[in-house]
């Protein structure tokens, strides 16, 4: 089973995967029930590294640590539970950015290995999920289109090498 969620974003690819770079700063603009984000291994989108978040879906405080799993700069990026239990049943999420003649496409995944009763119990959850989504891709269609045209931020590394991130 997948969740999916998609919207049109009049940016640059890069302005896309930018956000996500910068998710530090973005994570609690893009849904109000954003509770916590942090790196808990290396920083930025990477293969291998690792982040923690949490977030209210239908009322419940869910707390996911997750690894970047595949990542192609400007384009995808895939993501899994760290532990091996959650990730037998959520084996990915990914955001796709497709370039398009006037921005991009944004596309946003959930896969999920859920039975037809599983499917059936946790209806009312799986449709707070797909709500949740479409939330985020509105808020991060207009966060990227108010961002589009600013240089990427510098960090505290990039300042030392003298290059943007």
């Amino acid at each position: 089973m997948v969740l999916q969620d998609s919207v049109m974003i009049q940016a640059a690819p890069g302005a896309t995967f930018r956000f996500f770079e910068e998710m530090e700063a973005n994570y609690f603009e893009c849904h109000p029930d954003h509770v916590l984000f942090q790196w808990v291994s290396g920083r930025g989108v990477k293969e291998g590294n690792v982040f923690y978040f949490e977030e209210y879906i239908r009322g419940k405080l869910l707390k996911k640590r997750v690894v970047f799993t595949r990542v192609i700069p400007n384009r995808h990026i895939e993501f899994a539970p760290t532990f091996w239990l959650m990730r037998f049943f959520l084996p990915r999420m990914l955001f796709r950015i497709e370039r398009e003649s006037e921005g991009c496409q944004f596309i946003a995944e959930i896969h999920l290995r859920l039975g037809p009763l599983a499917r059936r119990a946790n209806a009312k959850d799986l449709d707070a999920v797909r709500e949740h989504m479409r939330v985020e891709g509105v808020n991060i269609k207009r966060i990227v289109e108010a961002n589009a045209d600013r240089p990427a931020r510098r960090s505290w590394r990039s300042e030392m090498s003298g290059k943007a991130e």
